[in-house]
């Protein structure tokens, strides 16, 4: 398994085994205790940043559409990349209950591309300037509701604060490119190729 897909499984596990700390069984035990084997096992294992010049900002967004099935929420997953290198990754429950697969593409993706423009004022302010950032998505549906400024009788039902998305893809901020991610992780290779086809 890749250094990614080890780090997927184990974020995941510990999430998962989080949601049930209040009233944990002896089954949610066992997982945490298999959680601190993997973990004994990995301790001088770390991830190294090799030194490039390739600095471009790119971000992936995906959701499992209603994962949990204790609440039927989705979970989603996103991840920035500067150059080749992962700097920063979340995984959680969506807060909404979301109707569809599009309205969970669609807030995981607003999650996304809120985590991106905090970076990229970020990196503004040491003197690095992104515009038409890409961001990779598996879902036409949500990035033809964020590319679209005129509201459906259909997106209607969706928190406005998710829209906030359509005004910075207005602005000509973000590229959405269409890939099929799935929640599975993704190899080095993979990586590199999407990385390369841009």
């Amino acid at each position: 398994m890749s250094m990614m897909g080890e780090m997927t499984f184990f974020l995941g596990a510990t999430c998962l085994c989080a949601r049930y700390q209040a009233k944990p069984t002896e089954k949610h035990l066992k997982e945490v205790k298999r959680i601190f084997r993997y973990l004994r096992g990995i301790v001088n294992t770390g991830l190294w940043y090799s030194k490039d010049y390739c600095f471009e900002l790119t971000g992936f967004s995906n959701v499992d559409y209603v994962g949990c099935k204790d609440t039927f929420k989705s979970t989603f997953g996103e991840a920035q990349f500067l150059g080749e290198k992962l700097v920063s990754w979340s995984s959680k429950k969506q807060d909404c209950m979301a109707l569809s697969t599009a309205e969970a593409e669609y807030v995981s993706l607003s999650a996304c591309c809120a985590q991106v423009l905090w970076m990229r004022t970020q990196l503004t302010d040491f003197g690095f300037h992104f515009n038409k950032i890409p961001i990779y998505c598996d879902s036409k549906s949500s990035i033809a509701i964020s590319c679209n400024l005129v509201q459906h009788s259909r997106t209607k039902h969706i928190a406005v604060r998710y829209h906030f998305v359509k005004e910075h893809v207005e602005k000509d901020r973000f590229n959405y490119l269409v890939r099929r991610l799935g929640m599975r992780s993704l190899s080095p290779q993979e990586l590199e190729r999407l990385a390369k086809s841009q």
